[in-house]
């Protein structure tokens, strides 16, 4: 196993690229998985990891003795470094003592279909890459099967996002295509529609059964959705607001009417 010790090595500059800038994210197509948790749930899903990074002060799982002993043995190349190296790394306090660099995958909207995919959301221009996240990690809770990021979205292998979703990122397809890409791909696979509108005339507990297959298609954080964008909605909800508050936070009322779709 390999020990970095210098702040220069190209492999920690790369590190720090991945975490703080989202061009570093693309042009490598590679991101940051931190703690023992979430790198574990990565090497059960068999993500690609191009290599980890530990430091053996600060670990003293032995869960996370496994896990280096396993990648280890699956010849991805295991970094060892000093406590403060790491923690200069680390992008929270208490640092964990362990991070993978990870592919993204390349998972494209006509590689989904509702067999294998029968219940979607979909959002349209997500700007908080802890809403994604978040949204991710009930996608898992309720039994969904992947996310759809529409237009000009946050990215979902953001730090943020990668941290709020617990570790469910590796399991689930994330795809990004345009609203016009997305429409006809839906009409065509034979997807039911739900969205949501503060206009909507029907309460989303008024829906008795949830048609399958199905897409939860949720507006932006700012405007809702479109005119054009409800047009293609078999249903439109919406939630009911009893205080002075106009609107719920994304990642809040994505999961309401996720836990409605359960039926």
């Amino acid at each position: 196993m390999e020990s970095l010790s210098s702040r220069s090595n190209p492999r920690i500059k790369q590190i720090r690229a991945l975490l703080q800038q989202r061009k570093a994210r693309r042009a490598t197509h590679l991101f940051v998985i931190e703690g023992i948790r979430h790198v574990g749930e990565a090497a059960q899903a068999g993500a690609r990891i191009e290599y980890l990074c530990y430091a053996p002060e600060l670990l003293t799982s032995e869960f996370a003795a496994r896990i280096i002993a396993q990648l280890s043995a699956q010849d991805v190349p295991c970094l060892s470094v000093t406590a403060d190296l790491f923690a200069d790394l680390a992008e929270k306090d208490n640092p964990p003592g362990i991070l993978a660099v990870v592919h993204q995958p390349d998972t494209r909207l006509e590689q989904l279909n509702p067999r294998q995919h029968p219940w979607l959301v979909a959002l349209v221009a997500p700007q908080d890459p802890g809403n994604i996240g978040t949204i991710l990690r009930t996608i898992d809770a309720v039994g969904a099967s992947g996310l759809l990021l529409l237009e000009h979205s946050a990215d979902p292998y953001h730090p943020s996002a990668v941290r709020a979703s617990m570790g469910t990122l590796v399991w689930y397809p994330v795809v990004s295509a345009t609203f016009t890409e997305f429409a006809p791909w839906a009409a065509r696979e034979g997807y039911t529609l739900y969205g949501t509108s503060a206009r909507a005339s029907r309460d989303y507990r008024q829906i008795g059964q949830y048609r399958s297959p199905r897409i939860l298609l949720m507006g932006s954080e700012r405007q809702g959705l479109t005119a054009e964008q409800s047009a293609i909605c078999h249903e439109l909800l919406s939630l009911p607001m009893k205080g002075h508050a106009t609107s719920l936070n994304l990642a809040v009322a994505t999961g309401v009417i996720l836990y409605a779709m359960i039926g």
